[in-house]
């Protein structure tokens, strides 16, 4: 993958007031990177950046849009950043690693493959990995993130050691 890819991190809302204020719905877990000047695309030839943001309000304003009718054109357009800007801006505590590095991974078990990340959800407050079977291809299965399962990852090798995940696989 390349890293100029771009990579989701916001919904547009609805308008809030007349000042070209809108509802920012967040997919992200780094609410530090909607700040002012902060740059994101909604297509590829078309940016935004932010002139006001509203943390507690969840609102966010971009220059140039300062009326409501200008903004309603925004409702539910999707924010984007590269993954390059992503990494500059958004810190991770050791240990901790981004969605899109970890989708791809292959999950080994026992020396054994027993598929590759292709999707993360999240179900409540918790993490789970969504794994594509490496016999059928067809067939998916969850691993919950946690210590328990996980083991160590390892992102240069695209790597995911695990332990009792095979039943998971199994009853998928």
């Amino acid at each position: 993958m390349k890293s100029n890819e771009l990579v989701e991190v916001a919904k547009l809302g609805r308008t809030v007031g007349l000042k070209g204020f809108l509802k920012l719905h967040n997919f992200s877990d780094f609410p530090e990177q909607f700040r002012k000047g902060g740059r994101f695309f909604i297509d590829k030839n078309e940016n935004l950046e932010i002139s006001d943001f509203d943390k507690e309000k969840g609102l966010v304003r971009f220059v140039g849009i300062n009326d409501k009718d200008t903004a309603f054109r925004l409702t539910n357009k999707i924010l984007k950043t590269t993954k390059d800007v992503t990494r500059d801006s958004c810190k991770l505590e050791k240990g901790e690693f981004f969605w899109f590095d970890i989708i791809g991974c292959k999950i080994v078990e026992n020396n054994q493959i027993l598929g590759i990340v292709d999707d993360i959800e999240r179900i409540g407050s918790q993490d789970y990995l969504h794994v594509t079977d490496k016999k059928s291809m067809k067939k998916g299965f969850l691993i919950p993130y946690l210590d328990r399962f996980i083991l160590h990852v390892d992102i240069d090798n695209q790597e995911i050691i695990t332990q009792d995940a095979v039943y998971f696989s199994e009853q998928a």
